[in-house]
């Protein structure tokens, strides 16, 4: 029955168990840092190579301030057409909005088409291909396009065989066809001619070109998801634009063609209506001056047919007055004529909102201002009509603002109209009154002063559109920009991907990280004993010691000048036996010692016969007894050929011990008896009393007897015979039994099963010590120093990744 201490013992150890030993846990990883430092090395090779071969990604950017175009922001240098008023009058922009129109399909396209950046010339070198920008040595000229070029990819292979002279391959490397340069070309891509670039063809002779031409609409989205634009400050009209690209010219070359693609399309926004109103000026200018023409043309007539030079004085003051009136009555025509205009302009039915005249002199400025206001509104929903859905929240307002505001324009021009009739009517009042002064004056020169009437009118009416015509050319003159440019596409030439320091750091910690998983789940899965802890851990047995693992080929290893360490380990596994045995009251007869072991392969008789031979060297006499009758292993083990043993014994009366016994010259003064022949029947032969005689017999010879016994999970034969047994030695190989088995040994413990049990660890690693840190094993501070033992050469990869 097991006592009480042990008892505390056992759960003591087993509650230990549950702390954690950071120095243990380390310990697990740092016996194995030779795989930590070859995977390290490993990995930085691949980040080199990584390195090496991956095309750098570089970042570029450009700085741009969205103007304000209310008039409360007119820039200096056109405050002075500010008196003019056709200057402002447009509304702030939104620096969101604008962020959208830059990012449209309609700019980005116009910036994909001027840079023609749907075609794409590579050269393919050893590892990977290299795309040709700024050095491409050809360049493809579109005569024209055909539809393919616009819906899908197409690549093909220019082989440039000398300085006029080409290939054309397709992907597969196949030859087309042999064309010169700018000879034109015509396919499935359309018309084309391909152009030499005098300042690299040199180096690109006898090499291949490779060609991309990609769908137009999915360069348009690349770029789209690719362009990065964002206000500097929530309140800013600043924009930071980015772009990141293999190539840092072409990303800085698109970021500039990009603003100045924008500014393009923004100053043509604002020009609309400045055209929209030259293009209704000239349309007046031609027609009036057809009238003019032909009014200066009958004054001259008139003048030559009556040889009049000149007025009198009543005709003169006559004159005077009647072309004052008429400078009126022109002025109230030409208002109510575009009253007209506009009127009808608005009224016309179409889908699309277009845009009204301004700057043409209204009297009432409440309707100048509505016109410019609804010229806004028109260009507000054109903008939001690029970026936006047809019921986006927005649109719609502004759609609802536009009808609003031409209602209310409507009624105002015809309350205008209605206005000039009247003054109209007054001052052709007026002129009739002159021309009863007229009547007065001779018949002769009064036709004339009619003539001259209608060229004044005529010619007031000319210059007055002429300077309408001007004032909008300065208009159009003096356009700015939308945005400024703060700083322009630029590139610092430093990759931001892939990052060296990044992809290092990155590679050594996955070369860390491999290992430690790999040691990780290696330990995680790991169900085996490896150490001294593992086994005081789980059972209660007392522990013998251990034996390291021998990398000597031979199967003693333990002889009178033996320094090894697994030499050493039997040695103090013999001096510990002599405390355990120094209990044992009989000293007249031999000391037996049981050796056994849960399963088979655990090196039951490697302990057998090296603890044996450590015995015999101490001057006592020893027998190596084998009672595994199943599968005798002593003979095999010494390499030496079956003869008689226990079985012959047992089975036969007649033989004796000298008949069996015998010794080999590697251990002197150890007598050896093998299992003999495999019976059938083992377990009923060790019931047999010529079992007991043979113990008896062999106690009073021999001053210890080591019997190499059967594994007691497998078969009952060590139990038979357990009796016979001082001290029984439970043998458990490092690395090889499973931790669960050790349940096996415990009950065996616990119920005396077997005599005095004491555990014996075989094969254990040195280098992992006995599981409480460094140096607890043989060599490494435990009493032996380095020059204590001796250590077995190993080759030098076995030296390297040993673990």
């Amino acid at each position: 029955m097991q006592t009480e201490k042990e008892n505390y013992n056992f759960e003591n150890q087993t509650i230990s168990s549950d702390t954690i030993n950071i120095r243990e846990e380390l310990s697990k990883y740092l016996i194995h840092w030779r795989l930590f430092v070859l995977f390290s090395i490993v990995s930085i090779v691949f980040a080199f190579l990584y390195l090496r071969y991956t095309a750098p990604i570089f970042r570029a950017s450009a700085t741009i301030m969205i103007k304000d175009n209310n008039q409360s922001g007119i820039s200096t240098e056109l405050a002075a057409f500010e008196d003019l008023g056709i200057i402002g009058g447009s509304s702030a922009n939104n620096p969101e909005n604008e962020i959208e129109i830059l990012k449209s399909r309609k700019i980005i396209g116009n910036v994909v088409d001027n840079l023609i950046l749907t075609t794409t010339y590579s050269y393919e070198g050893r590892i990977r291909a290299t795309e040709l920008y700024t050095r491409k040595p050809i360049n493809l000229k579109f005569i024209e396009k055909s539809n393919n070029h616009y819906k899908q990819d197409t690549s093909f292979v220019i082989y440039i065989k000398d300085k006029n002279t080409l290939e054309l391959k397709n992907i597969k490397n196949t030859i087309s066809k042999e064309i010169r340069f700018n000879e034109i070309i015509e396919d499935q891509l359309g018309r084309y001619i391909i152009e030499k670039k005098n300042s690299y063809i040199e180096k690109f002779i006898n090499k291949d070109i490779t060609v991309r031409v990609k769908a137009r609409n999915k360069v348009i989205d690349n770029y789209i998801s690719r362009i990065n634009i964002t206000a500097a400050d929530k309140n800013s009209s600043v924009l930071d634009l980015s772009l990141t690209d293999r190539i840092k010219e072409k990303a800085e070359n698109i970021l500039d063609e990009l603003v100045g693609q924008y500014n393009s399309d923004a100053i043509k926004d604002k020009n609309i209506v400045s055209e929209k109103t030259k293009s209704f000026i000239d349309e007046r200018l031609k027609n009036i001056g057809i009238y003019l023409a032909i009014a200066q043309d009958n004054v001259k007539e008139y003048k030559t047919k009556y040889g009049i030079t000149g007025f009198s004085k009543e005709g003169e003051l006559a004159l005077e007055t009647l072309s004052f009136n008429n400078n009126k009555i022109v002025a109230t025509k030409s208002e109510l004529s575009l009253a007209n205009w506009i009127q009808e302009k608005l009224k016309k039915e179409s889908k699309e909102t277009d845009v009204l005249p301004t700057n043409l002199g209204f009297t009432d400025l409440s309707i100048t201002n509505a016109i410019v206001n609804y010229n806004d509104l028109v260009l507000r929903k054109n903008k939001l009509s690029v970026t936006a859905g047809n019921k986006n929240p927005e649109l719609l307002q502004v759609n609802k603002e536009i009808i609003s505001l031409k209602r209310n324009l409507l009624s105002s021009i015809n309350n205008l109209k209605i206005s000039l009739e009247i003054q109209l009517k007054e001052l052709e009042k007026e002129a009739s009154k002159v021309g009863g002064k007229i009547s007065n004056i001779p018949l002769i020169e009064r036709g004339m002063i009619d003539i001259e009437r209608k060229k004044g009118i005529y010619s007031e009416l000319y210059s007055y559109l002429l300077k309408k015509k001007e004032e909008t050319a300065i208009s159009l003159a003096v356009t700015v920009p939308n945005a400024k440019i703060i700083d322009y596409g630029y590139s610092n030439g430093v990759p931001i991907s892939p990052n060296k320091k990044i992809v290092y750091l990155g590679g050594m910690l996955i070369g860390f990280m491999i290992p430690f998983l790999i040691v990780y789940i290696k330990n995680l899965l790991d169900t085996k004993i490896h150490s001294r802890k593992d086994i005081e851990e789980l059972t209660s047995i007392p522990f013998l010691g251990d034996v390291p693992h021998s990398n000597n080929d031979s199967k003693v290893v333990i002889k009178s000048d033996s320094r090894t360490s697994t030499a050493e380990a039997f040695r103090l596994i013999r001096t510990n036996l002599d405390f355990m045995l120094s209990s044992n009251t009989n000293k007249d007869s031999g000391k037996t010692i049981f050796v056994t072991s849960t399963t088979s392969g655990e090196g039951k008789s490697f302990i057998s016969i090296n603890l044996a031979a450590a015995l015999s060297l101490s001057n006592k006499k020893v027998l190596l007894l084998g009672m595994d009758l199943r599968a005798p292993k002593v003979t095999e083990y010494l390499g030496i050929p079956e003869r008689k043993g226990v079985t012959n014994f047992i089975t036969k009366e007649s033989t004796t011990l000298n008949d069996i016994k015998f010794s080999i010259p590697e251990i002197k003064g150890l007598d050896i008896v093998s299992s003999g022949v495999i019976p059938p029947n083992p377990a009923e032969l060790l019931l047999g009393q010529r079992t007991k005689q043979l113990f008896d017999e062999v106690k009073k010879d021999y001053d210890f007897i080591i019997v190499d016994t059967a594994p007691v999970n497998l078969v009952t034969d060590t139990f038979l015979i357990s009796k016979y047994a001082d001290i029984t030695l439970y043998v458990s190989r490092a690395n090889y039994l499973d931790k669960r088995m050790l349940n096996v040994a415990q009950k065996l413990y616990e119920e005396k099963k077997l005599p005095s049990m004491a555990i014996v660890l075989n094969d254990t690693d040195m280098s992992r010590g006995y599981g409480y840190g460094y140096g607890y094993g043989y060599g490494y501070g435990y009493g032996y120093g380095v020059g204590y033992l001796e250590e077995v050469k190993k080759p030098w990869y076995k030296t390297i990744f040993k673990k």
